[in-house]
């Protein structure tokens, strides 16, 4: 897996590196059960501090992507991809809201939107 972070962007980096295991996860480059790196050592290897690691760890927990093992590491959680439950569902809505009216006020038609969301060139 490959990670990169962009120092220059809006998006904090603890969420740069969730968002980028979350697509990992997403596109099957990594599995369930799959080892993570320590955050000491992703850490290292990103030259960030290692809180901001952590603080991407304790996210991507919270939201049942990961499981941290006490003395043992990360690994994909048995359950990153799943059926997304009610709740889930309406957070995910709440924060595509926000987007999809931003691109109707760009004029982008249903259509366009669609194929954005479905990762498709234009």
């Amino acid at each position: 897996m490959y990670i990169e972070v962009n120092e220059q962007s809006s998006v904090p980096i603890y969420m740069q590196l969730a968002n980028q295991i979350i697509h990992a996860v997403a596109t099957g480059d990594i599995l369930p059960y799959e080892a993570l790196p320590s955050g000491r050592m992703l850490a290292a290897d990103l030259g960030i501090n290692m809180h901001t690691v952590n603080k991407a760890y304790h996210y991507l927990e919270d939201k049942r992507f990961i499981q941290v093992q006490p003395k043992s590491g990360a690994i994909i959680h048995p359950e990153a991809i799943r059926q997304a439950t009610h709740v889930e569902r309406t957070h995910i809505a709440a924060r595509l809201q926000p987007i999809i009216d931003e691109a109707r006020c760009l004029k982008l038609t249903d259509e366009e939107i669609y194929e954005l969301i479905k990762g498709e060139k234009s």
